[in-house]
């Protein structure tokens, strides 16, 4: 039987035999569904086929996607619900989740930041100061896009196409992808832009979006510290940076309900199983996928 049957019968006995609310439903569906997403890119094994090393794999792949402890013991207590049920039902003689433990607690993950702490570092922006604007542009594209700070660094005005609503980055190895960009991102980098004209640019960084008040390339440290300022400034205690945002902009996506593949895509992120590159999506699924589920896509 497919998953998607499967799923089907979950959700019915979930519904009539455990009476669960239909908000508890949606998310069990949804936990089940990222495991099924995962399966399709490299397995495409039938629900019953799934063994222990499939759900360790997938495991370890949304952890490398940057999703919070809290989400992923979340993931795997709807994936065992689902697999103790397939039990009863004789569907599979062993359970394959019996033996994997959620993640300890204390465990040292990335701090992720939740869109109201986002709004309030955005907030805490003086954009009357000269570096006002393109700060708020560095923090919204970092979130909207889900950029390593390389690449925010690395942006070229020739590669924003956003009448399109696209950018092009050179991530790791070199290698270009085209990114979606939310409207409010777009918007930012556009009030930035006049005020990058009344800068004096310095040679070899006429393409480079972000720039210092000298007309060079902004550095890492200094984005860093712009983090860290705004950080302190709103009083917030999490430990933050510039990859906070990147892994900020992957677990809202996904608990907001984006797929798995088209996540990845975004990120640029090789698979932790192979080291080919996930298959290439459809422009314009990716970006849906960003309007979508993003929170400050608009």
């Amino acid at each position: 039987m497919s998953w998607a049957n499967r799923i089907d019968d979950f959700i019915s006995f979930l519904r009539t035999e455990k009476s669960l609310s239909e908000k508890s439903i949606e998310a069990y569906s949804s936990d089940i569904k990222k495991l099924n997403d995962f399966n399709e890119l490299y397995y495409r094994l039938p629900p019953e086929g799934i063994k222990q090393k499939h759900i360790e794999e997938f495991l370890a792949y949304i952890y490398d996607l940057g999703l919070g402890e809290r989400s992923q013991a979340r993931i795997l207590s709807g994936i065992k619900s689902f697999y103790h049920y397939l039990l009863l039902e004789d569907v599979i003689n062993d359970d394959p989740t019996e033996l994997i433990e959620g993640p300890k607690l204390g465990r040292k993950l990335p701090d992720i930041l939740t869109v109201e702490e986002i709004e309030k570092l955005l907030d805490a922006i003086d954009v009357s100061k000269p570096e006002g604007h393109r700060n708020r542009a560095i923090i919204e594209t970092l979130y909207s896009c889900g950029l390593r700070v390389s690449e925010l660094l690395n942006l070229q005005l020739s590669n924003l196409y956003f009448d399109e609503g696209f950018i092009r980055v050179m991530g790791k190895g070199d290698k270009e992808r085209l990114v979606p960009i939310g409207k409010r991102a777009i918007k930012q980098i556009e009030l930035y832009l006049p005020q990058r004209k009344q800068i004096s640019v310095q040679k070899k960084f006429e393409n480079i979006v972000f720039l210092n008040r000298r007309g060079a390339q902004l550095t890492r440290e200094m984005v860093f510290i712009i983090i860290k300022n705004l950080a302190k400034e709103t009083g917030l205690t999490k430990s933050i940076s510039p990859h906070t945002f990147r892994h900020s902009f992957a677990t809202h996506l996904l608990e907001g309900g984006a797929d798995l593949r088209a996540v990845q895509e975004m990120l640029g992120h090789e698979s932790i199983i192979t080291t080919e590159i996930y298959t290439h999506l459809d422009s314009k699924y990716l970006r849906e996928t960003l309007i979508m589920h993003h929170p400050r896509a608009f």
